[in-house]
């Protein structure tokens, strides 16, 4: 796998299966609002896909690239992955993101991954027409707002252990191709959410999923496809299908914490492959 930079390309050791950065190991991308890195498949002609993934609460771009588990296993499928930086914490170390549409904060969080994305698809030759957004815990938080502000600016959705706040949006702009996944135990982000102090509250999981349902214009509450996965992490898996065409809705359950789970890339890339199938 390679690093990209504006300026050109980086070769770096083979036996790194990815990197952090533009111009080296630590120099980010610089795109309109901000910074962002890059890893891309070695030898992959034409358009490449991309999966831009946001980091969680006190983390940073660069950490993400160096996660093996996702960056290598994207990189090994021939996909990009982009991990944009989050604003960075008043009197703290690492960043974070505004991604309550209640409390904004010094940047307009949707409009700058909007730009990261514009940015690396005309310098670093991405696909925009196979994308994806995720992120952990309030990077899930931030796909998840992302997505129903903006639903047609990715391909798909994918968000890891991070939802919607309470207040619950009323409505989103339209309908998705979304699949979220979170701990059975997640003690950090519950499911039902938790209460933070001076009136802030996670939100609920199962209501994120009536929104994406009503958005969808999905026929029944209930799930219509279900599939539970032998092996470590346990997985419990929902689906809804009968909803308008060329949307997609998933919600898998996992048997640990607040986490990515293991095989979350590959699984997350085979999910995208198969939508490919579908109408719209």
């Amino acid at each position: 796998m390679r690093a990209v930079c504006v300026a050109g390309a980086l070769a770096l050791l083979s036996a790194a299966p990815a990197a952090a950065g533009c111009a080296g190991a630590e120099a980010p991308c610089e795109a309109p609002g901000g910074t962002y890195h890059l890893a891309m498949p070695e030898g992959v002609e034409g358009p490449v896909p991309v999966l831009v993934f946001l980091h969680g609460w006190g983390s940073n771009g660069e950490s993400m690239i160096e996660n093996m588990g996702i960056a290598g296993t994207l990189t090994a499928r021939g996909w990009a992955m982009l991990a944009p930086d989050g604003t960075p914490r008043e009197g703290r170390s690492g960043r974070g993101w505004s991604f309550r549409p209640d409390r904004p904060g010094p940047r307009d969080e949707i409009a700058f991954i909007q730009g990261v994305l514009d940015h690396a698809v005309a310098e670093h030759g991405l696909d925009a027409s196979r994308t994806m957004l995720g992120g952990f815990s309030i990077g899930g938080s931030m796909a998840s707002y992302f997505a129903c502000a903006r639903p047609d600016a990715f391909t798909a959705y994918v968000p890891v252990a991070g939802s919607f706040w309470r207040p619950h949006p009323e409505g989103c702009e339209g309908p998705v191709r979304l699949r979220h996944v979170h701990g059975w135990r997640d003690g950090t982000v519950p499911l039902e959410g938790r209460r933070l102090g001076s009136g802030v509250a996670q939100g609920d999981v199962f209501e994120a999923m009536r929104i994406w349902r009503e958005v969808n214009g999905c026929d029944n509450y209930r799930a219509d496809g279900f599939e539970t996965g032998e092996g470590d992490p346990q997985r419990w898996i929902r689906s809804w299908a009968e909803c308008d065409p060329g949307t997609a809705l998933e919600l898998e359950l996992f048997d640990g914490g607040h986490g990515v789970p293991g095989g979350w890339a590959d699984d997350t890339l085979d999910w995208f492959e198969a939508l490919s199938d579908q109408p719209g």
